[in-house]
């Protein structure tokens, strides 16, 4: 298949630092296609963050989204459908009727979801791009630029990692098809290409947003405009190489500021009625060590109520026994020392095993179980976060063991400790990279639980 003469435009960019190695005619509106996919995706991906969804919640397919024109899954009106493979659906297949099925749960309605797609556009610095709809289909005003979506893929990138193998995988699972990658030519034939995705349509062309990994670096490169599948692919992989060549083999990763969750007034109608969404917290920039605040104990009931009680207990009480049993066996222990270590209440149970601790949560798509483990600092990880101060030993274990089962991703590897300060006892998590530490807040700030990196002696 053959485009007609579509405009053409080109973008290179250092994935690590955002800057432009190459640009043709890049600041063009034109259409993107599918590539509109990756905010449909993008927005998608925040929503789970959030809570405004999950990636099991079941979604009702409307006649609009089952009207979508190819390429479609083959969703029928009224049937229900897990989220999970409507996101696989859109990302591997580029499917039009799974894309509007997405905007529709999250939204309540696709005009409600383009509004927040341009919103987050917007924040991101898209300044060109104006959507009207979650698919991509040619419509009057649904225009973009290869700077934006440049833009758009590194944020992807460096946004949610948890599910950018998405975007790479050659055929996936959705639910009531197998659907293979549209893209899967380039990723087989380039060294390091594992994303990000297509588009076609005869206004657009072939476009392409494609990225590629090799040691250290990282580069994007975003074409509009190619006049068939075999010419854009051509093209593109001339336009990595040039990225490659152009680009320092070592450079600092300057990671692009996430936009804040951009909610519209129906957001979460499908999926969780009457939910509030905290979107206090939220921050624009990486935090740096401060001095430790001495603000007044968080209320830790708040903060665990996300996780199972029993779960919870068993573990915190395991741990407390272990507190108990070091300062009993230390000589002459003060009587204040051992009451600082029982929590009002708790009697010791045995240790929960493996099974017990595994989380069910959504991290990657298709994820593996993954266990909460202490693991001790070791190879230069001598940075930590601080999640809170709390009135009691018990406390501050209850909520460290919360925030590890909903942050795994972010936090594994790292050792929960409990520091007793004359204000109360201290949740940490250490043994994190600078790096790491900074990652972990930036999240846990955005789903509105304190946070504030520390150095190894916090």
């Amino acid at each position: 298949m053959r485009a007609t003469a579509a405009p053409y435009a080109a973008m290179v960019m250092d994935a690590r630092t955002g800057e432009v190695l190459h640009s043709r005619n890049a600041d063009t509106q034109l259409h993107p296609a599918s590539l509109t996919k990756m905010m449909t995706l993008y927005v998608a991906f925040q929503a789970i963050e959030r809570g405004e969804i999950t990636l099991d919640t079941p979604v009702r397919i409307s006649r609009l989204a089952a009207s979508e024109p190819p390429s479609k899954l083959g969703l029928r009106a009224g049937q229900t459908i897990r989220l999970r493979f409507l996101l696989r659906a859109a990302a591997v297949k580029s499917a039009n009727d799974a894309a509007t099925a997405i905007g529709e749960a999250i939204s309540g309605s696709e005009a409600a979801f383009a509004t927040r797609m341009n919103r987050t556009a917007r924040a991101m610095g898209m300044r060109n791009t104006n959507f009207r709809n979650a698919h991509g289909l040619t419509q009057s005003g649904h225009l973009s630029t290869a700077r934006d979506m440049s833009v758009l893929g590194r944020h992807v990138i460096y946004d949610f990692p948890q599910y950018y193998n998405l975007f790479s995988r050659r055929s996936a699972d959705a639910g009531i098809a197998t659907v293979r990658h549209t893209n899967r030519r380039w990723l087989d034939a380039y060294e390091g290409g594992d994303g990000i995705k297509t588009g076609y349509t005869r206004a657009a062309g072939f476009n392409l947003v494609a990225s590629a990994q090799r040691g250290q670096e990282r580069v994007i490169a975003t074409v509009f405009g190619g006049s068939s599948t075999s010419a854009r692919n051509a093209r593109i992989t001339e336009l990595m190489d040039m990225g490659f060549n152009r680009a320092p083999s070592r450079a600092t990763i300057r990671r692009p500021n996430p936009p804040a969750a951009m909610l519209s007034s129906n957001s979460g109608t499908q999926a969780n009625p009457g939910k509030i969404v905290r979107v206090s917290g939220l921050i624009n920039r990486s935090i740096r060590p401060t001095a430790r605040p001495t603000a007044a104990p968080v209320d830790a009931e708040v903060l665990v109520a996300a996780v199972d009680a029993d779960i919870i207990n068993a573990a915190v009480a395991d741990s407390v026994n272990a507190a108990l049993a070091e300062a009993l066996a230390a000589p002459d222990p003060a009587p204040a020392q051992v009451a600082a270590a029982v929590p009002p209440a708790v009697t010791p149970v045995a240790r929960p095993t493996q099974e017990t601790v595994i989380a069910a949560a959504p991290a990657a798509v298709d994820a593996g179980p993954e266990v909460v483990t202490r693991i001790s600092t070791s190879g230069g990880r001598h940075w930590g976060v601080n999640v809170g101060r709390y009135s009691s030993r018990y406390d501050a274990e209850r909520v460290l063991l919360r925030v590890a089962l909903n942050e795994m991703s972010t936090l594994d590897g790292s050792l929960r400790r409990v520091v007793q300060r004359s204000g109360g006892f201290d949740a940490n998590f250490m043994g994190l990279t600078r790096e790491g530490a900074d990652l972990a807040c930036r999240r846990l700030q955005a789903r509105g639980t304190t946070c504030f990196m520390i150095g190894s002696d916090g």
